[in-house]
């Protein structure tokens, strides 16, 4: 008896692992993916403009840009751009389409 209780709570245990799991991996997923899935969600909705609408309004003379980020939390999209040697960050509220800073 005492045994199948036992087996009882380790299945029950280990049926919580898999979405406990599913969840870290799909936070360290949007980590990883700079915040896509988010901002594309968020832009589905109409809460952000996409970033190809944001790219459009951002003009950094003589810059190539080469990547974005998204911070969900922040609602803001962070450009990088490249000239020459100087790595230039861009952060635009992505409601807007405004510059907020640029470093």
């Amino acid at each position: 008896m005492r045994l199948l209780a036992t087996l009882a709570l380790a299945a029950t245990a280990l049926a919580a692992f898999p979405a406990d799991a599913m969840q870290r991996d799909q936070h360290r997923r949007s980590a990883r993916d700079g915040g896509q899935e988010a901002a594309f969600n968020a832009a589905q909705r109409g809460r952000i403009l996409p970033l190809g609408a944001i790219l459009s309004r951002v003009r950094i003379p003589g810059a190539q840009f080469i990547g974005a980020e998204f911070d969900p939390s922040g609602t803001f999209y962070r450009l990088k751009y490249i000239r020459g040697s100087e790595v230039i960050w861009i952060d635009v509220d992505a409601r807007t389409g405004r510059m907020i800073g640029r470093r």
